[in-house]
């Protein structure tokens, strides 16, 4: 299982892209994996793509690499280690809860968040919070990744 689906993952291809060319370079590339936390230089960045750019297939080719080469062993505890890690994204403070600011905060910083879009984010995590607290426990997380793969 993949917590992006293709649409998520050609939607963060088009805002890496920042000069429209339709490539994303290795810069363009570790921006975004800095602004998750991951840090590489672009040497070892290189090393690891074996490329210095990638269009859209080769993207989803290196995210999927990428995502199976941190996945050695059982696949169902790979699945939740990946959920567990992708939680931690969003759980900025890390109370083991995502708040509506805390989503806002991250997808923003993705450039994933378009005020003029007009989404909430109280509405957003209001369809997965069961327990109606007003934000997503890892839990509620977890069957919002499930349910948004499969739908």
């Amino acid at each position: 299982m993949s917590l992006l689906n293709t649409n998520d993952l050609h939607q963060i291809f088009e805002n890496l892209d920042k000069n429209g060319d339709g490539l994303v370079s290795l810069e363009e590339l570790n921006w975004l994996l800095e602004k998750t936390g991951v840090k590489f230089s672009l040497g070892e960045l290189e090393s690891v793509a074996g490329k210095s750019r990638f269009d859209f297939n080769e993207f989803l080719f290196f995210c999927d690499s990428i995502s199976k080469q941190n996945n050695g062993g059982d696949e169902d505890e790979n699945e939740e280690n990946d959920l567990v890690n992708a939680f931690k994204v969003f759980d900025l403070n890390g109370d083991g809860f995502i708040s509506c600011e805390e989503l806002q905060n991250v997808l923003s910083r993705l450039e994933l968040w378009d005020t003029s879009s007009g989404r909430d984010c109280r509405a957003m995590i209001g369809v997965y919070d069961t327990n109606l607290d007003g934000q997503l426990d890892f839990e509620e997380f977890k069957n919002m990744m499930f349910l948004s793969t499969i739908s």
